[in-house]
């Protein structure tokens, strides 16, 4: 699944969109982001040596599993309700492609437990279980 198939799913729009593709395997989600060094995070994260914020590589994590959770999704809004476990292990930068890998534990509801991890090639960059919960939009 491509950017404009994606959006079919997800709420989120450039320049906060960030997943460029996605395949379910198994129920694990597999999708990638290349990180261009244009973006915004990256502006002042860090002048002369930009890194991409933990707290994004978790929003990237966050999109890709919510194409685990597709068939929920239609008229409602996903949220993170919890991060447990989050451990940033490798700087991930500019030119670097991220691969995500993610599946759901559980589910109560429409809250929805999730483990995920983020790579650049080998290299585990961050990890932890994700907790989102589906909102009725309005």
């Amino acid at each position: 699944m491509e950017r404009d198939e994606i959006k079919t799913f997800l709420p989120h729009r450039e320049p906060m969109l960030l997943v460029d593709d996605v395949t379910l395997e198994d129920g694990i989600a597999v999708g990638h982001y290349h990180v261009r060094g244009d973006e915004y995070f990256l502006q002042g994260h860090f002048p002369g040596y930009p890194v991409v914020p933990g707290v994004i590589l978790c929003e990237i994590m966050g999109q890709n599993c919510c194409i685990l959770i597709k068939d929920d999704l239609p008229g409602r809004t996903p949220f993170y309700s919890g991060l447990d476990k989050v451990r940033f292990k490798n700087q991930v930068r500019p030119g670097d492609t991220i691969t995500i890998r993610g599946k759901v534990t559980a589910k109560r509801g429409l809250t929805f437990f999730v483990d995920a991890e983020a790579r650049v090639e080998d290299k585990l960059c961050a990890k932890g279980s994700l907790i989102f919960t589906l909102v009725d939009n309005k």
